[in-house]
């Protein structure tokens, strides 16, 4: 989450933490909705493993993310420890996994009682520990926090349909 959040809708929904997984949830529906969820290891999968091994993978609402935050960091950029180590184990938790679409930082624009939801995401590879994509996904404006997000998931899952 950005820290910055002139709206108020992270403090709406009861924190950074829960709102992360709202949108979790928005994803999944979107995924699932275009028949896209069976290919992928979706966030639930992904924390049910992490459940199973507490000792050996990282939380997977706690990586380190900071150094793939910057607006310096681009596609073909390498990233370090300990990022490259948390995705290498919950990669190794799922067969035949090889990359990691990873949201970066989501946050919230607008004013007044209308604004928008824009997700920055990496597509990591943990093997060469190389981001393949980085970019941003815009929603478009809505009234509440959750419209926002079910709106940027749309769009989101819109990128693999190939409109």
């Amino acid at each position: 989450m950005r820290a910055a959040d002139s709206l108020g809708w992270v403090r709406q929904l009861s924190g950074a933490r829960e709102t992360a997984r709202r949108l979790d949830t928005a994803i999944v529906a979107a995924l699932e909705s275009r028949g896209l969820a069976s290919r992928w290891i979706l966030p639930p999968d992904v924390v049910r493993s992490y459940e199973r091994n507490r000792v050996y993978a990282a939380d997977p609402y706690s990586l380190v993310v900071d150094q793939i935050r910057t607006t310096r960091f681009k596609m073909g950029d390498r990233y370090g420890e300990p990022l490259s180590s948390q995705l290498r184990t919950m990669i190794a938790l799922h067969e035949d996994t090889r990359y990691v679409l990873l949201p970066v930082e989501l946050r919230f624009e607008g004013q007044g009682r209308s604004g928008r939801a824009i997700l920055r995401l990496a597509l990591l590879d943990p093997r060469s520990v190389e981001a393949k994509w980085i970019g941003d996904v815009k929603g478009d404006a809505a009234a509440s926090a959750a419209l926002a997000m079910q709106s940027l998931a749309t769009h989101l899952a819109d990128l693999f349909i190939g409109r």
